[in-house]
């Protein structure tokens, strides 16, 4: 029995590898017709692929636009960073050239001068109130540096006022600007014919400039005439600008004249100050015992 039923699966063995040849040559036959099992099967593989191929590609371009979307974001953070920082550099750039710009004034402003009449004393401003923005200012040097009282304080345009109190490593500067009559300062203006003395004494705030009282003096002021320090006070050196005449008219009382002078200096935008001092000359004692004796 056992060798009987072992013979029948090897002969239905033989027939389906007989069979199966026989349907791939079939299968493999040109110009023929389909069979209604191959129809069957080619229409029932068609209508699921098209039943589940939309969907699936909505599927598959919805994570396609997600990820896009993701993509895009992480693009935009990128750029926006970027842009901040460009933002930044080109403010920075902007700074240095301003700073740049003013150094290179005050550099010229040196140059011009004579530099054996005058040391100075180069700081920078790192306080200014709001609520005594015309009044004072405070310096990044003080009495180690050799800033002293009532030294004089310029920008690289011009005179902006003198040192009122200073301390081991700061000072604090008096604007002309002040609206205090006791802030005089000898002045002279430079006209056609000769100089005329005076004293900036004061703040005119709706013309925006100096007032300075003149020594009695018939010579003629114009409009445009510079006003520089006389040096006669014995404390600022001569010839630092102070600004130029706008208009010249009678005080109060009509004794004298009073010429309102257009600031140099920018009060407004003050960063970089030079402090200086005249070197006043000295003479020896025993230099002048022994000329006396010779004499």
């Amino acid at each position: 029995m056992p060798q009987f039923l072992l013979n029948k699966r090897l002969i239905l063995l033989l027939v389906g590898v007989i069979l199966l040849v026989a349907l791939i040559g079939f299968s493999f036959k040109k110009d023929r017709n389909l069979s209604w099992p191959e129809e069957f099967i080619q229409d029932t593989t068609g209508l699921v692929q098209s039943v589940f191929h939309r969907p699936a590609q909505y599927v598959a371009g919805f994570f396609e636009n997600v990820n896009d979307l993701l993509t895009t974001y992480e693009e935009n953070e990128i750029l926006r960073s970027q842009l901040n920082s460009y933002m930044q550099l080109e403010e920075r750039i902007q700074h240095l050239e301003l700073e740049n710009k003013k150094l290179k004034e005050e550099l010229n402003i040196m140059n011009e001068k004579d530099l054996s009449d005058f040391e100075s004393i180069r700081a920078t401003v790192y306080v200014r109130n709001p609520d005594q923005w015309n009044d004072l200012i405070k310096i990044n040097k003080g009495k180690i540096h050799g800033v002293e009282k009532d030294m004089a304080v310029m920008t690289a345009k011009g005179l902006i006022g003198k040192v009122k109190s200073t301390s081991q490593f700061t000072s604090t500067v008096q604007l002309l600007s002040a609206p205090n009559r006791e802030n005089r300062i000898s002045a002279l203006i430079t006209t056609e014919k000769a100089a005329v003395f005076g004293l900036i004494e004061g703040f005119d705030t709706e013309l925006k400039a100096l007032e300075m009282k003149i020594i009695e003096s018939d010579t003629e002021i114009k409009k445009g005439d510079g006003v520089t320090t006389s040096g006669l006070g014995g404390i600022f050196p001569k010839g630092l600008p102070i600004g130029e005449v706008i208009k010249v008219e009678p005080d109060a009382y009509g004794l004298s004249k009073i010429a309102y002078i257009k600031p140099a200096a920018d009060f407004y935008n003050i960063e970089h100050v030079m402090v200086v001092k005249r070197d006043m000359p000295t003479v020896d004692i025993n230099d002048t015992t022994e000329e006396e004796e010779e004499e």
